[in-house]
């Protein structure tokens, strides 16, 4: 059976709610996910999940340290999560504070990777955004992309 694997940095506990939620629109699909704030996984660790979900606030416009240490650390490990899917979320405290380039930062990280990115027609194209703690919209579209990414990964990997 296929694995996900929800990776998240979270100071003020929003991008861990939103990491939750994500997991519950995986869970709704049957797919088995893992949990895990950055500072416990190693590089390697991506190797054993078919899905990467990765989860940051947003700081100057990009993703946190921590994640970008996590994908500069994966280098070494870079043509072996080919084909693997992946996906992104961000929250930030203002509209406009950089919540979608922060999300493209990782999706890009993911696709020199050669990562299968899955967009969404509808909603939050590129990945679930919270502005602050995730609201009601912003926790339907973490469900939904946990949602999406577990049925393209079960289309791909059953």
């Amino acid at each position: 059976m296929p694995r996900a694997l929800i990776v998240y940095y979270s100071l003020s506990g929003n991008t861990k709610k939103m990491a939750e939620a994500v997991k519950k629109g995986l869970a709704k699909e049957g797919l088995e996910a893992a949990v895990k704030e950055v500072s416990s996984v190693k590089p390697q660790d991506l190797l054993r999940y078919d899905a990467i979900i990765i989860g940051s606030p947003t700081y100057y416009g990009t993703m946190s340290f921590q994640i970008k240490k996590l994908l500069d650390d994966s280098v070494e490990f870079h043509g072996k999560l080919d084909g693997k899917v992946g996906a992104a979320f961000a929250s930030s405290a203002n509209i406009g504070g950089g919540n979608e380039t922060t999300i493209l930062d990782i999706l890009n990280a993911m696709l020199i990777h050669g990562m299968i990115i899955g967009g969404d027609d509808r909603g939050d194209h590129y990945g679930p955004v919270a502005i602050g703690a995730p609201d009601e919209r912003a926790s339907k579209q973490c469900m939904r992309l946990g949602s999406r990414v577990a049925k393209l990964t079960k289309k791909l990997f059953d």
